[in-house]
């Protein structure tokens, strides 16, 4: 007895097998989802965001001198490297290259791109903005460069101004592995046997001796007592330590340390269930602050 099969069964037997092996190809896909925003697919980036737990990463780097033998992006390739290595052990969106950071200090230096302080703020927010347009409800910002110490817990404290339905993080610059060098703090030892590791083609460390990065302690003022002029007193070559001392085993302990930290980071975040809700509380209250009681 021969079995007939109409062309319409058929034909829906054949898209049920295109539709498996499609679920398949999907999920295969899906198990190896790349980190980086730029680089994800649009439907594959709806994917990201859920696989993610909505959590994404914006490491912020700067365009500045670093000494004679780094990159002007040093900052900026540094901080996203990171990002993206922790993202992959614990995965999380990371925002494309961002530099748009405070680097005042260095406008004498050749290649430094510093935006006015309104800029700064208002391209931080509206960064933020449309990541959480996207679904990036928790924010965490990898900072890779030392003038924005300032600028970021002051961004993250001024989101209390108005409501917003997001949270930033601020993951600051990790403890370094102790070093030769004391005065180590821009382009010197640490920095530069970090990017060792990360661009060791943009590294070049015969020309680390041809500037100085001595502090030159031109102030003399009370300890604790601010100007804006410090940096610019003690390293005005806008270049602090010797570089010429870094190594790569150095790089990869510091890189280890920070990458370690990072993924504490965004464990802790996803984690974080208070946040969002207390910050949804203290809008209420601050908009009719006679209410809370006293």
């Amino acid at each position: 007895m021969k079995l007939k099969i109409s062309s319409r069964s058929a034909q829906r037997a054949l898209f049920a097998v295109g539709a498996l092996f499609l679920a398949v190809g999907v999920s295969l896909a899906q198990g190896n989802l790349p980190v980086q925003w730029e680089d994800l697919t649009g439907p594959d980036f709806v994917t990201a965001i859920h696989k993610a737990q909505n959590t994404c990463l914006l490491p912020i780097g700067i365009l500045e001198k670093h000494g004679p033998h780094l990159p002007i992006g040093t900052d900026l390739f540094n901080a996203r490297y990171v990002a993206v290595h922790a993202a992959e052990r614990d995965y999380s969106v990371v925002f494309p290259a961002y530099y748009f950071g405070q680097i005042f200090e260095a406008r004498h230096q050749p290649g430094t791109v510093a935006y006015s302080a309104h800029m700064q703020l208002d391209l931080l927010q509206e960064t933020a903005d449309e990541m959480a347009r996207n679904g990036c409800r928790k924010i965490l910002i990898v900072n890779g460069h030392g003038g924005n110490n300032h600028l970021l817990p002051y961004f993250a404290q001024i989101q209390l101004a108005s409501p917003h339905d997001y949270v930033i993080y601020v993951l600051p610059l990790p403890k370094r592995v102790p070093v030769k060098d004391k005065v180590d703090a821009h382009a010197g030892e640490s920095e530069t046997s970090l990017t060792m590791v990360t661009h060791p083609d943009l590294v070049h460390l015969d020309r680390a001796r041809s500037e100085s990065g001595a502090d030159l302690n031109r102030l003399r003022l009370p300890e604790g007592l601010y100007t804006g002029i410090w940096w610019y007193a003690k390293f005005p070559n806008h270049y602090a330590g010797e570089g010429f001392l870094a190594t790569k085993a150095l790089g990869e302990a510091d890189l280890k340390n920070w990458i370690d930290e990072a993924v504490a980071a965004i464990r802790a975040v996803k984690a974080d269930q208070e946040s969002l809700k207390l910050q949804k509380e203290f809008y209420q209250k601050a908009a009719h602050p006679l209410d809370t009681p006293q």
